[in-house]
């Protein structure tokens, strides 16, 4: 049995990432893995000040829910990042989460990582989002095991439709 965390940017609830994040999750589950969901808007996550005291102690100065995320994220075997896209970019909540793993950035390697992308764009238009998953989680240690494109999406269940929300079941069903 796996330990899976599947942090999801999306800032509808069962929005189009969000839908994706629960259909891995089943297959997961389904697969005898345990799996928890951050939804990341129901979290409070401030921005990262740059004052570098977790350099000195490990922690963060400030005090909001990112130190039991990164908890999470260490104690975790699969690591599932998933995020609308806005102006090629990811988005801003995760962009604020991704900063906020200095305190821990050293320990937060060794997992498997899968990638769960949205947008209106086809595939060349998500990719940049991609590619800087992608740097960021392989800088840290990780193998990233496959991205989930949710690809000419916008309005909200869109995805339903998709060869996407099988491609996430399977994702699932094969940790």
């Amino acid at each position: 049995m796996k330990r899976v965390l599947v942090l999801s940017a999306s800032p509808r609830k069962n929005g189009n990432s969000d839908l994706l994040c629960h259909r891995f999750i089943e297959g997961a589950q389904e697969a005898g893995h345990e799996a928890e969901l951050i939804w990341l808007y129901d979290r409070n996550i401030e921005f990262c000040r740059a004052c570098y005291a977790c350099f000195r102690t490990g922690k963060c100065v400030l005090k909001d829910d990112m130190a039991e995320i990164l908890e999470k994220m260490q104690a975790a075997d699969v690591l599932v990042i998933a995020t609308p896209t806005y102006f090629l970019t990811l988005n801003g909540k995760l962009t604020t989460a991704l900063d906020r793993f200095l305190p821990k950035w050293q320990e937060l390697g060794g997992h498997d990582v899968y990638f769960i992308i949205t947008g209106h764009d086809q595939r060349s238009g998500l990719k940049l989002v991609a590619d800087e998953l992608t740097s960021i989680f392989e800088s840290l240690g990780n193998h990233v095991r496959a991205i989930i494109w949710g690809e000419g999406v916008w309005q909200k269940g869109e995805v339903l439709s998709t060869k996407a929300m099988d491609e996430a079941y399977q994702a699932g069903r094969v940790l």
